[in-house]
């Protein structure tokens, strides 16, 4: 790693800590309030949130739990279905274009709007509340997962290097070579970019789609049950988790493709 990269990669861990370090003295010290024009109760301090999760760990884990289960549940649905899709439009190019279209239109789709209708769709999946309530949030997040992966992968398996299809031909490699030696592991870092997308759009939709799940379970639902009792240092500690939840599976992510590009140039 050359002196110049290093120093970006320094720079780009440095930076956001130094905020976050700052942004905490602020908001510790009430200056935050100060400037925002808020008190303690709808604000509070960052070690009142931290006392209210350490106070109710358990129960903050279970739901956490549930929100993670709809979350990369949805999330994996949604990928290998974006990624099916863009296959289907990678072989027949004809209707690829059209296709894609209409996939990509469901990200224009306010989820608040979408979450009540799909909870009306699955409402004869099953007689218990927690199963159909699970369904219709995991439907919600997949719906938003698709789109990305679907438009990144099809960019991956369709804008190859110059000349490399017109040399596999020359070898007079078959169609399926080229699509298993070429267009497959060209689309490796294209599927990392549409989880960079993904990721957070999974744990958003989960959050929100609890909000009008028939099930009052999970982190998203916590903090509206919350907000709607008044009791806004509880809502804030969940309102943290689901930052610690986007947080972690962000680096996560990030690990996964460190290895995996690395690997694959290696």
């Amino acid at each position: 790693m050359t002196n110049k990269a290093r120093l970006n990669l320094l720079a780009s861990v440095l930076l956001p800590l130094c905020v976050a370090v700052l942004l905490f003295i602020l908001w510790q010290t009430e200056v935050l309030h100060i400037l925002l024009g808020t008190d303690t109760i709808t604000l509070p301090l960052p070690t009142r949130i931290g006392e209210i999760i350490g106070q109710n760990a358990d129960a903050i884990w279970e739901h956490t739990q549930i929100s993670l289960r709809v979350a990369l549940g949805g999330l994996v649905m949604g990928s290998v279905l974006g990624y099916g899709i863009a296959l289907i439009a990678t072989i027949f190019p004809k209707w690829g274009a059209g296709g894609l279209s209409i996939v990509s239109a469901f990200n224009a789709i306010p989820i608040v709007a979408l979450a009540p209708v799909i909870n009306n769709w699955t409402r004869d999946i099953s007689t218990e509340v927690d199963q159909r309530s699970t369904v219709a949030k995991m439907l919600v997040v997949m719906i938003f997962c698709t789109a990305s992966m679907s438009i990144n992968a099809f960019r991956g398996l369709t804008e190859l290097k110059p000349f490399s299809e017109d040399l596999m031909k020359t070898y007079a490699a078959k169609r399926g070579t080229v699509f298993l030696k070429l267009r497959l592991p060209n689309s490796i870092p294209y599927i990392f970019t549409a989880l960079k997308v993904s990721v957070p759009s999974s744990i958003i939709g989960a959050l929100v789609s609890e909000y009008f799940a028939e099930d009052t379970v999970g982190v998203g639902r916590q903090i509206r049950e919350n907000i709607v009792k008044g009791q806004y240092p509880t809502a804030w500690a969940y309102i943290a988790v689901a930052c610690i939840i986007g947080i972690a599976l962000y680096a996560i992510l990030m690990l996964v493709e460190h290895l995996v590009m690395k690997r694959r140039k290696g």
